[in-house]
């Protein structure tokens, strides 16, 4: 048996019993760092951190005030919080409690709130502040179950008139409380952890859903234990890293990386603020991060529109730098493939370090300067994208993974990675593609099922643990997979040839540096079409070097010249489709489109039946006149 054999089948049942192993390891270490911001907001922020010694008392204070709640094990304890270090220690608290977290994103509306609390029975609600209070005292008289709200910020846990006496509580206060309760019950908190089980249910995740009602999650103790070994036998992160973690923890891909960390003993600086990654990475300079495609794209086009905006010779340094990246990211990494060592002909390798001083060198300087690798998941990353990072030093490893299978079941294995697939398979994960293209899996790491929904659960998992995924996939010889597209957004014209919606948008945001999300369209239909949002600042900053200077982002979508410009890039993009792929009509959208108006899943998702729902009259003018088959 391997060592990586050995260490995932020897895991411990719990990633409570493995926080107990790390902080006995290493009680000194340095655990978690985050930022607290300085008076009157004025000035930087103040990092501070943690040991591994110091996070451990805050947790069992945590778990130990639950305990005295009266929380019981798998009994289920909401988070609705923004990313911070409170969200991973209440996070531990719960589970070293024996009770179950059901995480709920902050943008999450008061209504939806109340169905997830309801849903899961939650009995304690650790809120972030006054906001998230609020959404739960809306809907206080359907939540019978919910006895206790829990507000991170201390200066927000204000009862209100007709609040149940002690409804309301501080954070600060439940660990008082917990600490009380250890000073009578010293070992509590370590029996608790001593009989959770590995089947005992750890976390009930509600995925945001692209359609309907959220559905939750059930993923017992057991999947986490396996990930934290299972990330780490990748050897995709190690002891000496330094991890920037901003990705919303009420997302799966949080909780892996949480995992992992407690399993290497690694740094982690905790900052959820969206408007502060660019201000964070010189101060944190992280070995590596994860991030979802979104990050990768606006980045990019960052980069695009400032080199534009600069003119003349500097813009077409930038061009043939950008050009040059790209064939040094294919060459070295088709090198690798086949012989093993990533090398480039001796002429590519001198313009990449011409190109590497004048411009690849500041890029790496903006994330910090020790970026070592970049995670990416989520969605797909359009290629040409990741191989300019490559060429670059920035190496961007996609993963895949469902919130169903506890996010990470492939990801691309550090120096041998492929720009364009998701990697292999994590150690102790199976896959195999169905005869329409499915992809199946199999594995410690995938759920027990949805919760309180047996016929949802059996549609996609088969009785010998094959998951149904629903997305579409190829696997190479050597076992790396390329996701093609989702099952149900497969699109069929009406000539009878399919379309996969992904594939042709991921081309265009490789090509257009102003667009921020596409949405093609076209089933059914004698022809594909698109709807395209732009991203903002890159449009209106070209817009005023081309007489649109003051107008408003409506008012330079809706302009002829604007039109013209993506015109152009369509065409581009045309040439490289085969025919019936080809989009023949667009139209750009008023505005982007976001989390607020429900077009995009809290992790950045798209959710084509609510934007081509809201959208529809543009829709149906592009096919206005056209003859259907």
């Amino acid at each position: 048996m391997s060592d990586t054999q050995t260490m995932i089948e020897n895991r411990p049942p719990t990633v409570a019993a493995l926080f107990l192993e790390r902080v006995a390891a290493t009680p000194d270490a340095e655990a978690y760092r985050y930022p607290v911001p300085a008076a009157g907001g004025q000035g930087p922020d103040e990092w501070k951190s943690l040991s591994w010694g110091q996070a451990a008392e805050r947790v069992f204070a945590v778990a130990a005030g639950l305990i005295d709640l009266g929380v019981q094990p798998e009994e289920r304890v909401a988070l609705a919080s923004n990313t911070r270090v409170e969200w991973i220690l209440t996070d531990l608290g719960v589970m070293c409690a024996g009770a179950a977290t059901t995480t709920i994103y902050p943008s999450t509306n008061a209504e939806e709130s109340s169905y997830i609390l309801a849903d899961s029975t939650s009995r304690v609600l650790i809120a972030e502040d006054a906001a998230q209070l609020a959404k739960a005292r809306e809907h206080r008289a359907a939540l019978p179950e919910l006895a206790h709200v829990v507000v991170v910020e201390t200066a927000d846990a204000v009862p209100a008139e007709g609040d149940p006496e002690g409804w309301v509580i501080s954070l600060a206060d439940l660990e008082a409380r917990g600490k009380e309760y250890l000073a009578k019950h010293p070992a509590a908190v370590k029996d608790r952890i001593s009989a959770i089980t590995a089947d005992q249910l750890a976390t009930l995740i509600y995925t945001s859903g692209t359609t309907g009602r959220p559905k939750g999650v059930r993923l017992p103790h057991d999947n986490w234990s396996y990930m934290a070994k299972a990330t780490v036998a990748t050897g995709m992160i190690g002891a000496d890293d330094v991890q920037y973690l901003w990705l919303p923890l009420a997302h799966v891909f949080g909780k892996v990386l949480t995992s992992g960390q407690i399993e290497v003993g690694h740094v982690t600086a905790v900052d959820g603020r969206i408007d502060k990654i660019i201000e964070n990475l010189p101060v944190v300079q992280p070995t590596y991060m994860a991030a979802v495609p979104r990050i990768f794209e606006k980045v990019y086009n960052g980069v695009v529109a400032k080199a534009r905006a600069a003119g003349g010779a500097k813009y077409k340094i930038f061009q043939w730098a950008a050009d040059v990246a790209r064939q040094y990211a294919k060459v070295s990494q088709d090198n690798f493939r086949r012989t093993g060592k990533a090398s480039v002909p001796f002429a590519l390798s001198t313009k990449h370090k011409i190109a590497d001083a004048l411009v690849y060198s500041k890029l790496r300087e903006a994330f910090g300067g020790n970026l070592r690798a970049a995670v990416s998941g989520s969605a797909g990353l359009a290629p040409e994208i990741g191989f300019f990072f490559s060429g670059a030093g920035i190496h961007i490893l996609e993963g895949y993974g469902l919130t169903e299978s506890s996010a990470a079941s492939f990801v691309n294995p550090g120096e041998a990675y492929r720009t364009g697939t998701v990697g292999k398979p994590l150690p102790g994960t199976e896959v195999r593609i169905a005869d329409d293209g499915e992809i199946l899996l199999r594995g410690p790491g995938i759920m027990e099922g949805y919760h309180g929904l047996p016929e949802k659960t059996a549609e996609v998992l088969e009785s010998d643990g094959w998951l149904h995924t629903g997305d579409i996939g190829e696997l190479s010889a050597d076992g790396y997979l390329r996701i093609t597209d989702r099952k149900k957004d497969l699109i069929k014209t009406s000539g009878g040839k399919y379309v996969a919606p992904a594939e042709v948008e991921g081309q265009f945001k490789a090509i257009c540096p102003y667009v921020s999300n596409i949405v093609v369209h076209g089933a059914d239909r004698n022809f594909c079409s698109a709807l395209i949002a732009l991203d903002g600042p890159a449009i209106l900053g070209w817009a005023a070097e081309n007489g649109l200077e003051g107008k408003s982002y409506a008012e330079v979508v809706a302009a002829a010249e604007t039109n013209r410009l993506i015109e152009t890039y369509i065409q581009t993009l045309n040439e490289g489709l085969q025919r019936w792929q080809t989009i023949k009509k667009f139209r750009l959208l008023p505005r982007d489109l976001d989390v607020e108006h429900g077009d995009l899943t809290p992790s950045l998702k798209l959710k084509r039946p609510v934007v081509e729902r809201e959208f529809k009259h543009l829709i149906e003018e592009m096919y206005e006149g056209s003859r259907e088959a």
